[in-house]
Parts: C-alpha cells; sequence; structure tokens
C-alpha cells in the first residue's frame, strides 16, 4: 500500500488554493526584484534569508526596538501556519511581502504590514510506502526557510526536489526532480543563492537506499541544470578521505548529511557547509575502525563555480554516538592591530565544543566547551581531537552514558554573530543519554542507525536544561561573557538586533529579550507554544516589526521530563506572532 505525504483532505485544499491563486494572481501587487546586489548588502529594514546575510550572522542593523522601548511592543497581527509538524521556519520579507515556508513544503506570502493571504503554493509530493517511517517523517521537518531572488521564490521539497516560483503570484516557473526520493533523498534545508546557482544540499543520507552518496550541489538558476556536486562520503580525490573509512567501500558508507544552509563569503568565493555524523552510528556495526570517517562532523570550504574542496575540519572525528556537527558557520571579520582576521565560528554540534578557524585556510585557532560534555578528553594546538576511547562500544549491546546527548548540546536551532559586542549568542540543552549498539536490518526508507538511545536526563549536578551562550569572539580566544540558564530548554534560534538585545525562546512558551552586554532578561512574552523556528525582524513605513514563530518542539519534547512542572501543549500550534512598536504620536 502507498500513501501520499498529504491527505485527501490537504489535496481538496490545493484545488481551492490553486482557484483562489488565479484570481489573486489577476490582482498581484507590483513586486521589486531581488538583485544579486541586495544579497551581497541586504536593506536593513528587510530579511532576505535564512540568517539575514550571506556570513549567516542572524543579526539586523535595526535599532528602533531597543534596552528602552522593547517593554512597548504591541501585536501587529498573527498568523496560524498552513501545515503541522516541527517549527523551524524562518520567515523572509521583502518588498512588504512576508514569505512563508512550513513543512511539507507549503509556501505563503502574506502582505507584511496586515498578515492578510496574498497566495499559497501546496507542493504534491511523490507517493511513498506507508512502512517508510523515516522517510515520511522527513516531510515535517523542514528546517530554515526558502530563498529569494529576482523575482523567484526557490523552495527545496521533501521528495528531493527544487522548485522555483513567481514571487509575485506562487505560480511554479519551473520544477527539477534532483535526486530519487524512492532511494530515500529528500532535502529538508533550504537553498543558498551565489549569483546564478542554487546551491542546496541533500538529506536522507541515513537512509538503507542512499548508501555510497551524499551531496552539496549546484543547480542553473534559470534552468536546473546541475552545475556541479560534491559527495561528502566519497571523495576519491582524496586518499586520505578514503582510508578513513577503513574497509568499507563507498557503496556500504552512509551519513554525512549537511543538515543546515552553508555561508558565503564573496571575497574568497568559497562557502562553508557542516557535515553531520556517520551510519550507522557505532563504528562497530559500520566497519570503519578507527578511522576519521571524513568528512562526517566537519566543515568543507567548497569554490562556489566549481564545487572544488579547499579545505575540510574535522570537529568530532570517529563518531559512535549520533553527534552531529553540522550546524551553521558564521563568518567573522575583525581588525586587530591593524590586520584583518578572517574567522569561521560555530559551535557545529550536539557535544557544544565552539571552534574558530580561519576561514582562508581552515586553520584551528581556538575552542571552547559550553556544556557538559563526556566524549571529547581534549583538543591540542593544532586542532587534533583526543576521543575518550572507554566510552567506544566493543560489542553489540554494550552501552554508555553519553554528555551530550543525541537531542542536547547544540542542535538546528542557530546562533548569532552581533557586531555591536563582538559577541556570539547560541542556545543550548543540557542532556545525556545511554547509547547502545545494535544489530538491525536495513530497511527501504528508514534510518539504518542500529543503536538504541536511552531516555534524555540532565547531567549531573546541573538542574537546569537550557542555557543562553554568549561568547566573547576574537582570533585567539573565545571565553564567555554570560550565561542565562534555564530548567526549561531552548527551542529556537536566537536574532541579534542593532538595539543592544538579542531575542530567542524556551519550551515554557516564552519568547525573552536579553540585553547583549549583560545578559538581563529585558522583556518577556508567553505565547501559545514553544517558540520555534527563528525570531527575524523588519521595517516598513518607519515602524520595526519583531516575528516570533511558535509551534511543536522536538527540542522541548526530547528532555521535557527533566522540567515536568511545565506542561507542554497537546496541539502543534504552529503559528507566527507579528510585533510591532505603536507609531509615534
Amino acid at each position: 500500500m502507498k500513501i501520499n505525504l498529504r491527505t485527501s483532505l490537504l489535496a481538496a485544499g490545493t484545488i481551492l488554493m490553486a482557484i483562489t491563486g488565479a484570481a489573486i494572481a489577476q490582482d498581484a501587487r507590483p513586486y521589486k526584484p531581488v538583485t544579486d546586489e541586495m544579497l551581497l548588502n541586504p536593506p536593513a529594514e528587510e530579511w532576505l534569508q535564512w540568517r539575514g546575510t550571506y556570513d549567516n550572522h542572524g543579526y539586523s542593523p535595526l535599532d528602533k526596538i531597543n534596552k528602552d522601548t522593547v517593554k512597548d511592543l504591541q501585536l501587529a497581527w498573527a498568523w496560524p501556519m498552513a501545515e503541522a509538524g516541527i517549527q523551524e521556519t524562518v520567515p523572509l520579507i521583502h518588498d512588504g511581502i512576508m514569505f512563508l515556508q512550513t513543512s511539507n513544503a507549503v509556501v505563503e506570502a502574506l502582505d507584511a504590514k496586515t498578515g492578510d493571504l496574498i497566495w499559497q503554493y501546496r507542493h504534491v509530493a511523490t507517493e511513498i510506502p506507508q512502512a517508510w517511517s523515516y522517510q515520511a517523517n522527513q516531510a515535517r521537518r523542514q528546517k530554515n526557510s526558502i530563498a529569494l531572488t529576482g523575482d523567484k521564490v526557490v523552495l527545496t521539497t521533501p521528495d528531493a526536489k527544487i522548485v522555483v516560483l513567481n514571487a509575485a503570484d506562487g505560480k511554479v516557473v519551473w520544477e527539477k526532480e534532483v535526486l530519487d526520493v524512492m532511494k530515500g533523498y529528500s532535502y529538508t534545508v533550504g537553498p543558498l543563492i551565489v549569483k546564478d546557482k542554487i546551491i542546496s544540499a541533500i538529506s536522507g543520507c541515513s537512509i538503507a537506499g542512499t548508501a555510497g552518496g551524499c551531496y552539496i550541489m549546484a543547480h542553473d538558476l534559470n534552468t536546473g541544470e546541475e552545475l556541479w556536486r560534491f559527495n561528502t562520503i566519497d571523495d576519491p580525490n582524496n586518499p586520505e578521505q578514503q582510508k578513513s573509512w577503513g574497509d568499507v567501500p563507498a557503496e556500504n558508507r552512509w551519513g554525512g548529511t549537511p543538515w543546515a544552509t552553508g555561508s558565503y563569503d564573496p571575497r574568497t568565493n568559497m562557502t562553508f557547509w557542516g557535515v553531520g555524523m556517520p551510519g550507522p552510528y557505532a563504528e562497530l556495526i559500520r566497519g570503519s575502525g578507527d578511522g576519521d570517517v571524513l568528512y562526517t562532523n566537519s566543515t568543507v570550504a567548497l569554490d562556489v563555480d566549481t564545487g572544488e574542496l579547499k579545505w575540510y575540519f574535522s570537529h568530532l572525528p570517529r563518531d559512535n554516538w549520533d553527534l552531529d556537527s553540522p550546524f551553521e558557520r558564521v563568518l567573522v571579520d575583525q581588525e586587530i592591530d591593524g590586520k584583518m582576521h578572517h574567522l569561521m565560528i560555530s559551535i557545529p554540534g550536539k557535544n557544544g565544543i565552539a571552534f574558530a578557524l580561519d576561514r582562508d585556510t581552515g586553520k584551528y585557532l581556538w575552542s571552547k566547551e559550553t556544556i557538559v560534555q563526556n566524549v571529547v578528553e581534549s583538543i591540542d594546538k593544532d586542532g587534533k581531537i583526543k576521543l575518550n576511547e572507554s566510552l567506544i562500544p566493543s560489542a553489540v549491546g554494550e552501552g554508555a552514558m553519553i554528555c551530550s546527548s543525541v537531542s542536547g548540546g547544540k542542535l538546528w536551532q542557530a546562533g548569532a554573530y552581533s557586531p555591536l559586542t563582538k559577541s556570539f549568542f547560541v542556545p543550548l540543552t543540557e542532556a545525556c543519554n545511554t547509547v547502545t549498539p545494535t544489530q538491525s536490518e536495513f530497511t527501504a526508507g528508514n534510518a539504518v542507525g542500529s543503536v538504541k538511545f536511552g531516555p534524555r536526563v540532565l547531567p549531573e549536578g546541573i538542574k537546569e536544561a537550557g542555557l543562553m551562550q554568549a561568547l566573547d569572539i576574537n582570533p585567539t580566544q573565545g571565553e564567555s561573557k554570560w550565561q542565562f540558564r534555564s530548567r526549561p530548554s531552548m527551542t529556537s534560534s536566537v536574532l541579534a538586533t542593532g538595539g543592544g538585545l538579542v531575542f530567542g525562546g524556551d519550551a515554557a512558551r516564552f519568547v525573552k529579550a536579553w540585553d547583549q552586554v549583560t545578559g538581563e532578561v529585558v522583556w518577556e512574552q508567553r505565547l501559545n507554544a514553544p517558540i520555534g523556528g527563528s525570531p527575524v525582524t523588519y521595517e516598513l513605513d518607519g515602524e520595526q516589526y519583531l516575528v516570533v514563530p511558535t509551534g511543536y518542539s522536538n527540542a522541548a519534547s526530547s528532555i521535557s521530563s527533566a522540567f515536568p512542572e511545565v506542561p507542554l501543549p497537546s496541539g502543534a500550534g504552529n503559528s507566527i506572532f507579528v510585533y510591532k512598536l505603536p507609531a509615534a504620536k
């Protein structure tokens, strides 16, 4: 038996929206194209990309909402999202329009001033067998956002397609199947637009049918033609990469998923992507011995024009515990004593260790532990990582308590860098769990993890699951400026602003504003569901707005037993709330 990723009710809704969309399109408002120059230097009043800018800062220079005025924020409008699922969306705002992507590849365009619907697009996905539970779940866990370029909206879909829409009316311009969804491939992250290229990263690489290939790819923006692809688990041009998998041939390798959209440096024409864990999770099962299993849990720097690997850095070699290191890579320039330093900073994965690299060469600069972790014993001056080998299983069924957990440390929730304070603000989760390797059959449409995870628990001596960490960033160290701990876990990405604030939220449904300098909470509101996705800000007609997504959160449910006094909503509640300062009188 096969099922569609949509229900018959949603199919009926698609027909209705197609009729409605045609009517709306006839009266579509004029639309100002997003130029290459705008992507390089975005207008302060708009939010054009996943983290606002190519450098993934998650920072807006807008400053009308600040420490003095934030208390005056008022709700301007709200909107329920079209789909349930895990809430990880990032609204984009351009030319007075908010573009909103939700799970199951639904895109809506809303009037950013009033919240009125302009158009809606619903992707009709390829049918998959009912037994493919992991793959079906991919459709409801799409991360971050779509992309804007010219007069187009670019969407990546759960059935491994790229769809380009007309931004004015939501009509399809072209659609291309990139990889075969029936093997297990899907998209769960949004694309990066650089000049005439759509640069994207595929998911599903831990599904049985996708052995041998996990890719970062570039396609022609106008035609969909593939321009290049980089395989994160099989690089014939690098003997060290091949050796790192031991005796495992390419056709028996899994993992290496780039789970978060990359950053881009126009100065060097390089794009930087984080890569996830290997599969199966335990080396005992995957057969890789004590090899580093490159390029899993690494940063890869690629030439935008050719896809050629310029450098790589391994943040967690020989992963045995699903401690992904794929999350946002942030590019920071700092001039010190007349010398410009070009950094790449990140807390790339679940063990919560912050790294700074020279982004031109990949040279290790420094690292800093932020949460309780027990898998890395030390990191030497060259960035070589020594593992706690006592935690590496030697037999099936042999478990160990691992900190952080599979759903702890640094997850998809993105941090933000503020040039005002030269600080990196990162939402983190304290958690541990047992990890036990198992021998399991690999079945189509399902993951090849072959481990059993125990319940998430707090580390010994820790009473708060949530941590907001502020790191002082410079080329020589990343010391803590302040920490804010809370019983409930952090559930959203964070936004830093020119008003000296950091916005984010938690499982207890509170959106908060922290003072960037002191870490003091200067404003909070309780909403309908855990705060999700990423807060963003924009300005229209001289008024600054703040957008706060809410909804179902794995980051809340997976560690909820650590804060039982905070009951989670039984419904998804996926919505956005839009605040603004009242107009000056």
